[in-house]
């Protein structure tokens, strides 16, 4: 397992100086980063090679949101390969050694001059070990979509919106659908569904419905295509 250690900074929590999920995530996102990076198999490496790793699903599961200051370890691990595609871990523990947070995810290995999945490379997945798969429930299927869906106002990506890979990060979409959340509504758990890229000038259209013990929330092109489904319970 990769860790590093950190502390709720004041930039990551809400009103109620406790952690915001997006903290969360990315919190994940930046350790899975550093766990490549360490191990020689990172960002440049694979720009070299032409190849990218591009989330195809999270779900988040989160016990408990730390508050300010807190002392947190982050530390994630791949748990399988397949030809084209990569699953890992992600856990959030407390100073107490009781975990706040966890997360199962799902990768593809894409080619990024034809931006399609190819096989991952064997020296590539060789630099990770694998571990067992943390012992949280495993969604099978998709998302289901509710049959009432209430279409909100459209709007643009704008440059601040994107990553290095120059188009919408994970981590914005879901900050995007939990603008519909009610105030009072905290989530325990998200799902997170990535079908295409936007990228600058695109338009998002949301549509929002309620599901069960929560909403779901589409956020799709002017032609109802959708760029990721998002639900939160």
């Amino acid at each position: 397992m990769y860790e590093y250690d950190s502390r709720v900074r004041l930039t990551e929590v809400d009103q109620e100086r406790k952690m915001t999920l997006n903290a969360v995530l990315n919190a994940f996102q930046d350790c899975s980063t550093f766990h490549s990076e360490d191990l020689g198999v990172g960002m440049k490496v694979l720009e070299e090679r032409k190849r990218m790793w591009v989330l195809s699903s999270w779900k988040i599961v989160v016990y408990r949101y730390p508050e300010l200051a807190e002392h947190i370890r982050i530390g994630t691990w791949p748990y399988a390969f397949g030809a084209l595609t990569g699953q890992r871990n992600f856990r959030l523990m407390d100073a107490d050694g009781q975990m706040a947070a966890c997360a199962d995810t799902n990768w593809v290995f894409m080619d990024t001059v034809r931006m399609r999945p190819t096989r991952v490379d064997r020296e590539i997945a060789a630099a990770y070990e694998l571990e067992p798969r943390l012992d949280m429930e495993e969604d099978t299927g998709k998302i289901e979509i509710p049959e009432e869906l209430e279409l909100m106002d459209a709007f643009p990506i704008h440059s601040w919106h994107l990553d290095v890979n120059h188009h919408v990060n994970n981590g914005q979409y879901v900050q995007f659908a939990a603008g519909y959340l009610p105030e009072d509504f905290v989530v325990h758990q998200m799902r997170a569904e990535y079908k295409k890229s936007a990228v600058l000038g695109d338009v998002i259209c949301p549509r929002v419905g309620s599901c069960q013990d929560g909403y779901t929330v589409i956020l799709g092109d002017e032609a109802q295509r959708p760029y990721a489904v998002v639900e939160f319970k």
